[in-house]
């Protein structure tokens, strides 16, 4: 017998054969990127940036640029496009349409689509018109009362989707249709009921703070929340081991945000100060965003907008999360159509019409949700609501042609949608998607 032969064999349980064959010498060992962005400092970041564009990860960059680039277009041909006056009813404008988005945006993660939204909008103007105006009820209950009905109309929708199986299409056309036509049948025959210009709703739009602290207050308390929010969890993520931004990250990104967040609360103190509808829809956008990112409840949203199947099978309410998505879609559309209201201090038969409903949905698109569902956030409306509103703004402006605006901002849209598709396709190839 040979040599090789009488030496004996490792067993299997023992030490030495369960230890990790050595490595091939031109291995490289996978470090987390955040990681290496820590250690190579701002040469980390721009690598960070880097790696982030070839894997599609755009975020919210295409439409800060597009911002940028359609202020300077619109300055340069007219300069009263970025004065106080033009910017603090731009933001006032932009809070109806906004806040509809903001319910769109959740629909949207879900990888559905809500067609029903211009239409409920109209309708709660018009439930609050006859039930203050006609019936005498105190405004505050008519208010309520209206936006609750854009949450039943909401649940009627999710129901016939979630537990009839109706496509969210074809019932939310369907109450695009049959809710207008409710709404007509609301108004009566005079089709138009003017409100009081000096109640609760028409200060939604017309009520603003002209003490200069207001808007240096508004400014002051959002960088510091944003600061406090950021250190507390990188705190938080120091402590359990995982990557976190350092504080002089932490630093520059609160001075990014403070610098046009004073810019504009300088430019709102050079008008009539900080208008109320504009602490509305940032309250609102800040809220709903906290739920979609810091509750379980959001991450339902977003797991289902992934996969149904995989949902299920991780024991979410398939179905309570999708009438609960609608319900906020039509809560949503009724406060912006109250918003929309106090803008023209009436409801009327044109209320919920137009080309509402596309910029509430290209709104969303525009400012970076999906359409495919599973990505979005609230800060998507705020965005992509200014970017259509700042189009539609410039060019009356220049006295273009209201044709010309919709031509615009259809070719924005569908940029958009383009971006998001490329994103996705690039994300799968990386394998990040």
């Amino acid at each position: 017998m040979s040599k090789e032969a009488q030496e004996p064999q490792d067993s299997p349980g023992s030490a030495d054969s369960q230890e990790a064959p050595p490595a091939a010498p031109a291995a490289v060992t996978a470090v987390d990127p955040r990681l290496l962005v820590r250690e190579e400092g701002f040469a980390g970041y721009w690598g960070e940036f880097r790696r982030k564009l070839r894997s599609g990860e755009l975020g919210s960059l295409p439409v800060v640029v597009g911002l940028i680039v359609i202020g300077l277009v619109f300055q340069l041909n007219d300069s009263a496009f970025l004065g106080a006056e033009n910017l603090s009813n731009l933001f006032v404008t932009a809070a109806g349409t906004g806040l509809i988005a903001v319910g769109i945006v959740f629909v949207l993660i879900l990888g559905e689509i809500d067609l029903s939204v211009g239409s409920v909008s109209g309708l709660a103007s018009a439930v609050f018109a006859v039930l203050n105006i006609n019936h005498g009820m105190p405004e505050w209950l008519a208010l309520v009362l209206a936006i609750l009905s854009g949450a039943v109309v909401g649940v009627v929708h999710g129901f016939f989707f979630a537990r009839i199986g109706v496509p969210a299409f074809v019932v939310t056309l369907a109450g695009l249709l049959g809710w207008n036509g409710l709404m007509l049948q609301v108004l009566g025959s005079n089709g138009t009921i003017n409100l009081d210009d000096s109640g609760l709703v028409a200060g939604l739009t017309n009520h603003y703070f002209s003490d200069v602290a207001a808007a240096y207050g508004l400014a002051t308390l959002a960088v510091a929340a944003f600061f406090l929010t950021s250190w507390r969890d990188g705190r938080r993520r120091e402590a359990m081991g995982v990557p976190s931004r350092p504080l002089s990250e932490i630093v520059l990104r609160t001075v990014a945000l403070a610098v046009p967040a004073y810019v504009v609360a300088w430019l709102f103190n050079q008008y009539k100060g900080l208008p109320l509808a504009v602490v509305i829809f940032l309250g609102v956008v800040i809220a709903l965003d906290f739920v979609l990112r810091r509750t379980s409840y959001g991450r339902k949203v977003f797991a289902l907008g992934g996969s149904v199947e995989a949902a299920r099978r991780a024991g979410i309410n398939v179905s309570a999360i999708r009438i609960s998505v609608f319900a906020l879609s039509g809560t949503m559309a009724a406060l912006g159509g109250m918003f929309l209201a106090s803008q023209i201090n009436a409801a009327n038969q044109s209320s919920g019409a137009g080309s509402l409903l596309m910029n509430a949905i290209a709104a969303a698109v525009i400012g970076g949700t999906s359409l495919f569902g599973g990505r979005g956030s609230t800060w998507s409306a705020l965005l992509g609501v200014l970017v259509i509103q700042s189009i539609a703004s410039g060019m009356a402006l220049l006295g273009i042609a209201s044709a010309v605006q919709y031509m615009i901002t259809g070719a924005v849209l569908l940029a958009a949608v383009v971006i998001d598709s490329v994103s996705r396709r690039t994300q799968k190839t990386a394998g990040r998607a």
